[in-house]
């Protein structure tokens, strides 16, 4: 039997708490599951941000998306972790990353170590919190091979870019959720698929908007960026039956997108509930 849709929404930043639970309203009100932030000088702090969306949300659950890890000592990590947990009912999705902005980490006086560095200390973060969190689910996200082994090996949900920047595959996505099954063994049939959608319409036009897509592939054209499986084109029926080939073809049941994609999007929640 197929697994649930569950829906998440990156909350971005706030200029105030009434504007940031408003936000997070409007977030429940359309349909999404969990309240997501992500980690980034210049943006609100994630655990604060998190505490307070949870004074406003009866139904969501909160998930940080994804933090640094190279930003955190385990032990500190873990306490902040624990106590938000605590404060909001074991209601937290702990996601991680490697980093991979060599300017923040220079801003935060941190040295910007090799990617093998990096997921190297993403491992050794990811153990001590399995120890001593055991209960709080984890993500690990990102694309790379040494990524997604440590994902598949030790996470409870893997965040899928689409597949690798550099991948000649006739499906990407398909080869990056074999690799994960590859790695996985045993556990894959427990671990929950998420992917990042970054590109929806925004009219009836059905043509998505494509600048944050566009971000992350510069040298891609229109026509190849719309191929990409982390774009959705067309009417939200179109999206919806888009949504449940993933769940069909790949196990992809938890679905995250950008705030200002959120409004949009809700009407593919809608045809998916």
């Amino acid at each position: 039997m197929a697994k649930e849709f569950r829906f998440g929404v990156s909350l971005g930043s706030a200029a105030s708490r009434s504007e940031w639970q408003d936000r997070v309203r409007r977030a429940e009100g359309f349909g999404y599951d969990v309240a997501q932030v992500n980690d980034h000088l210049g943006a609100a702090a994630p655990f604060p941000s998190l505490l307070v969306a949870a004074e406003v949300t009866s139904s969501m659950r909160l998930g940080t998306y994804v933090l640094n890890a190279g930003f955190y000592k385990p032990a500190l990590l873990a306490r902040d972790a624990a106590a938000l947990d605590g404060f909001t009912d074991n209601c937290l999705e702990l996601g991680l990353g490697a980093g991979y902005e060599r300017e923040e980490f220079e801003a935060a006086e941190l040295p910007f170590a090799s990617a093998k560095s990096r997921v190297d200390y993403l491992a050794h973060v990811t153990a001590y919190l399995r120890e001593h969190l055991p209960t709080v689910p984890i993500l690990i996200g990102g694309a790379s091979d040494r990524l997604l082994t440590l994902a598949a090996q030790k996470a409870d949900i893997i965040g899928l870019t689409g597949g690798r920047p550099d991948s000649m595959a006739a499906d990407p996505l398909a080869e990056r959720i074999e690799f994960v099954r590859n790695a996985a063994g045993e556990r894959f049939e427990n671990l929950e698929l998420n992917m990042v959608i970054t590109a929806v319409p925004h009219n009836s036009s059905g043509i998505p908007d494509l600048t944050m897509t566009r971000r992350h592939a510069p040298t891609l054209s229109d026509e190849q960026l719309l191929m990409l499986p982390t774009v959705l084109s067309g009417n939200p029926r179109d999206m919806a039956d888009t949504l449940r080939h993933y769940r069909e073809a790949y196990g992809v049941t938890y679905i995250s997108v950008q705030r200002h994609h959120a409004e949009s999007f809700s009407e593919v929640i809608a045809e998916l509930r």
